[in-house]
């Protein structure tokens, strides 16, 4: 399927869902992903949801990252370049929504890309090979590029698997894994 047609039927599929909805399922993925093998790790990035857009609610792996005393780094994009700038997340750290109403540090620890062990990412879609659909603005894909080679890359998806995302392109960065309320995708 097109890029074009999935992030159309994601949204909708995601705007069919309650805030008790999101929840639940939020915290099936956050469980799911303890059975993943990623917990020696340190620095572990992570997205702040869009509450508008029915993201995943990330809150419940913040407090799976904090209770495992690891590194949390969120970022702050920027949508003239279509960089992000990643920041430690600290007792400290303000968090103001931008015009997007993404959730971003005001300021604080820089933390380069090379630091990075793992990256939980947001998508509307993903299929059997780890290829995802994302919003469009290329910015995880810029920053994965930019990550060393065996940084993992952790889809997170309320819903399951399509067959085939077509129109990949070369600089489009496969996932990992892929964890969904029911199960888990390994690449």
């Amino acid at each position: 399927m097109l890029k074009t047609e999935l992030r159309k039927k994601y949204k909708a599929l995601r705007n069919t869902l309650s805030t008790a909805q999101v929840d639940d399922l939020s915290i099936s993925i956050a469980n799911q992903l303890l059975k993943l093998p990623i917990w020696e790790f340190s620095f572990y990035h992570i997205f702040l949801a869009i509450e508008e857009q029915k993201e995943v609610n990330t809150d419940y792996i913040l407090n799976i990252l904090s209770g495992k005393d690891k590194n949390i780094v969120i970022s702050k994009s920027d949508f003239k370049t279509g960089l992000m700038t990643h920041f430690l997340l600290t007792d400290g750290t303000k968090i103001k929504k931008n015009r997007y109403n993404i959730p971003e540090p005001v300021d604080g620890i820089k933390i380069p890309n090379d630091k990075i062990e793992v990256v939980f990412i947001p998508l509307l879609a993903f299929d059997k090979k780890g290829n995802r659909v994302g919003y469009g603005k290329g910015f995880y894909d810029r920053f994965l590029a930019d990550c060393k080679p065996e940084t993992l890359k952790i889809g997170l998806s309320f819903f399951e698997v399509e067959n085939e995302i077509t129109e990949v392109f070369e600089s489009d960065m496969a996932l990992d894994y892929c964890v969904t309320p029911i199960g888990i995708y390994r690449y």
